[in-house]
């Protein structure tokens, strides 16, 4: 009985052994198909991507793009403010104009010969802007910013095109006189004279700027 007992021992000892010696083999042959698969899948991710070229340094910092100035929206605001206050259109200007010889207007320290210069175009018009048909604070901003552009650009003359006043009530062209009075009251206006029939006639001023210094 004793004997029956070790052999049945022994017997379920060397199934044990077997059973764990199989279980190694099936951990082994998985460990190695898992492998295998993963370097497949690495082989055919290089293929995919091709040549691929190393990370920048880390530790160098990249250039950084100049950042964009804020637009001081306030101060353009003022700036403009000042610009049309800068017109009044109480100004009389009427007794600066010279209607001798056509209507004219020309700073002190302008000598005639520039105003004769400039009524047979000796310069070159610029540029030019219309303000036929605005209404007067529309035509006084638009003339403001004109002019100011005008100087910054260094222009020296220019063409104002204020219209006859056909389309005014009672056909008075108030606006021609308003641009007068305006033109008068700027620094960087020299002298203007009523242009040639070829550049608008009575309609247009030609103005001759300080331009660039």
């Amino acid at each position: 009985m004793s004997s029956f007992k070790n052999f049945a021992d022994l017997k379920s000892l060397r199934e044990t052994l077997a059973a764990d010696d199989k279980r190694r083999q099936q951990q082994e042959a998985e460990r190695r198909r898992l492998a295998q698969q993963a370097q497949i899948e690495a082989n055919l991710f290089r293929a995919s991507i091709g040549e691929v070229a190393p990370l920048p340094d880390q530790n160098k910092r990249a250039p950084s793009s100049p950042s964009v100035a804020p637009i001081a929206r306030q101060h353009l605001a003022d700036e403009q403010a000042a610009l049309m206050e800068s017109l009044s259109d109480q100004f009389d200007a009427s007794s600066l104009l010279d209607t001798d010889t056509g209507l004219s207007y020309s700073r002190p320290g302008i000598g005639a010969d520039v105003v004769r210069k400039l009524r047979k175009g000796h310069w070159v018009i610029q540029d030019q802007l219309d303000l036929h048909g605005m209404r007067r604070d529309a035509a006084r901003e638009n003339l403001s910013e004109f002019l100011r552009r005008a100087g910054k650009r260094g222009l020296r003359c220019v063409r104002i095109i204020h219209g006859k006043g056909h389309g005014s009530v009672n056909k008075e062209p108030v606006l021609k006189g308003m641009v007068h009075s305006w033109l008068v009251q700027k620094d960087d206006v020299l002298a203007f004279v009523v242009a040639t029939a070829a550049d608008g006639g009575a309609g247009a001023l030609l103005v001759l700027l300080r331009g660039s210094t």
